[in-house]
């Protein structure tokens, strides 16, 4: 029997034959790799040859499930996974001087947090269908942002990567809008096709690659400008020297109009406000309830 939203389709569905194919007899012909189905043989899927397909699967899969639940645009946090919430330990501190300076860090954690709150807000007006909180699901900025959005009552959207250490989900993603990639180009991709906003927090060659490669977009207008916004002028400013590099000739003076340094949650969600003309009650509450 079809479901209400389910097309008509007089061909028999997949799921049915793979049912059907794991309970044939075991003869040596069935145990051969060979004879498995080419769509439910992982062994098969993985090799190498297949990547494209694996490609064009991670491209789908969050897609499709992400237009299920009527996403329609989102508001993304990238930031470093090793901030600590305040008071928490800098896990990731190799000397002091790394302890000092992430302990210090750690501000930009319950920036992260309120933002998403924020954000969630708003988000709530619209059903949840508009500037949903995505992060990389991950620990630090990234969970700060997964415990905004769920302080405020909202769903948020987690891109976790199989890494050698550190990513695995952090607690408050969620769980139905939690996903797991092994394409960093894909998951860069499923960031940025939805993005209404682009709020950067203090990190690493991670958060300098996302951030790199949204700003290369918008630069070439390959992709829209929106309320890019980078916490921690401090920060950016003493890692980057954006200055210099409009100086060097190797981006236009005007190339760093293209973003803005923040260092509130309430002066980067001023921005957002303004820039999508948001009613006045969108415009204020910080902190989380």
């Amino acid at each position: 029997m079809k479901k209400n939203n389910e097309r008509w389709d007089p061909l028999r569905p997949s799921p049915v034959d793979v049912k059907k194919a794991r309970q044939i007899p075991d003869t040596p012909q069935t145990r051969a790799p060979a004879y498995r189905l080419a769509f439910d043989d992982k062994d098969f899927l993985t090799r190498e040859e297949l990547r494209p397909v694996r490609l064009q699967l991670e491209l789908l899969k969050p897609e499709m499930l992400l237009q299920e639940r009527g996403i329609e645009s989102t508001v993304v946090l990238f930031g470093g996974a090793r901030i600590p919430a305040p008071g928490g330990a800098a896990w990731a501190a190799k000397n002091d001087t790394q302890k000092k300076n992430l302990e210090a860090n750690s501000i930009y954690y319950d920036e992260a947090r309120k933002f998403a709150y924020m954000a969630s807000l708003y988000s709530a007006s619209t059903y949840h269908k508009e500037m949903v909180v995505v992060t990389g699901g991950g620990p630090g900025v990234m969970e700060a942002g997964s415990l905004g959005a769920t302080e405020a009552g909202a769903p948020n959207i987690g891109l976790n990567i199989v890494l050698p250490h550190e990513q695995a989900p952090n607690e408050y993603v969620t769980p139905g809008l939690c996903f797991n990639f092994h394409y960093f180009a894909i998951r860069k991709m499923h960031f940025l096709m939805r993005a209404k906003v682009i709020a950067v927090f203090p990190g690493g060659f991670g958060t300098m690659d996302e951030m790199f490669e949204s700003l290369t977009l918008i630069q070439t207008q390959r992709m829209e400008r929106l309320p890019f916004l980078l916490f921690g002028k401090n920060f950016w400013t003493k890692v980057i020297d954006f200055q210099e590099l409009a100086d060097q000739g190797t981006i236009s003076p005007e190339d760093i109009e293209l973003f803005n340094f923040v260092d509130t949650a309430e002066e980067g969600w001023k921005l957002v406000a303004e820039h999508y003309d948001l009613p006045p009650e969108f415009h204020g509450q910080s902190n989380p309830a």
